[in-house]
């Protein structure tokens, strides 16, 4: 019996050794993957650019929409890399975190600025709603933008033509909670149970997705101590929720110095 357990145990020791080595294997191949088509895409992009710049005036509109395809299309695939090297790093525990005190209201407002074109290109309101005197809370403020703007983008997508999206945040307990609300399609009960899940879509209308941004957004929510969660119906809109710690207050001097 003894010897049986043993056997057993090896076994297993050496099955979760080749799980680690294929893992690591394949955070090592989508990074290197990923690093080798981030660079020509980028030089494409600035090409692209330079054309548009230098010689906006003697293109004609056939080459100024094909050079805008060309742009685009190479954002898009940009995009797609950034996140499956996001994917691939979280997944390893490789991911780089700088917490520390972040201003919500100021990171809301900053997003709100930035996707505000984006947002009145298909003629939407956004609004924003948020507490007086809410506390800081504690997080990496690059990832807490990418998070926000992750949530907000996904809003406009499935969100019609003079619709609204709604940015609210307030304190909960001992974390700041931020809510983003549409009024766009919804979904079903089926479709939330999987929304969080790599490379789900849902089945509705809208634009093509990599299936990958809510799943980074998940992950870095958790990653910092906090969670998400959907609201939703069809039909009805869709509210997303993520809530993050606030920033525990510094001990007095004399405790700090024991």
């Amino acid at each position: 019996m003894d010897e049986e357990l043993r056997r057993k145990n090896y076994e297993l020791e050496q099955q979760n050794a080749a799980i680690e080595e294929a893992n690591r294997m394949k955070t090592e191949f989508v990074s290197m993957v990923s690093h080798e088509l981030r660079t020509p895409l980028t030089s494409i992009q600035g090409y692209v650019e330079l054309l548009q710049e230098r010689d906006a005036a003697a293109l004609g509109d056939e080459a100024r929409q094909s050079l805008a395809i060309v742009k685009n299309s190479a954002g898009r695939l940009l995009g797609l890399i950034n996140d499956l090297l996001d994917l691939s790093r979280m997944e390893a525990g490789k991911i780089d975190l700088r917490c520390g005190p972040v201003d919500l209201p100021a990171v809301i407002e900053a997003v709100a600025a930035s996707i505000r074109l984006l947002i009145e290109s298909k003629r939407q309101r956004l609004t924003v709603a948020v507490d007086e005197a809410l506390p800081v809370v504690c997080a990496d403020a690059d990832r807490v933008t990418q998070i926000l703007t992750n949530l907000v983008a996904n809003a406009h997508k499935y969100t019609p033509v003079e619709g609204t999206i709604e940015v609210a945040a307030r304190r909960e307990d001992g974390f700041v909670r931020v809510d983003v609300s549409d009024s766009g399609i919804g979904l079903s009960a089926e479709e939330q149970a999987q929304l969080f899940t790599r490379f789900f879509r849902a089945q509705q209308r809208g634009p093509l997705g990599t299936g990958l941004g809510l799943v980074i957004t998940r992950l870095l929510v958790e990653l910092q101590g906090g969670r998400i969660t959907v609201s939703s119906a069809p039909g009805r809109g869709s509210t997303f929720s993520f809530s993050l710690p606030v920033l525990a207050p510094a001990p007095p001097v004399g405790e700090r110095a024991g």
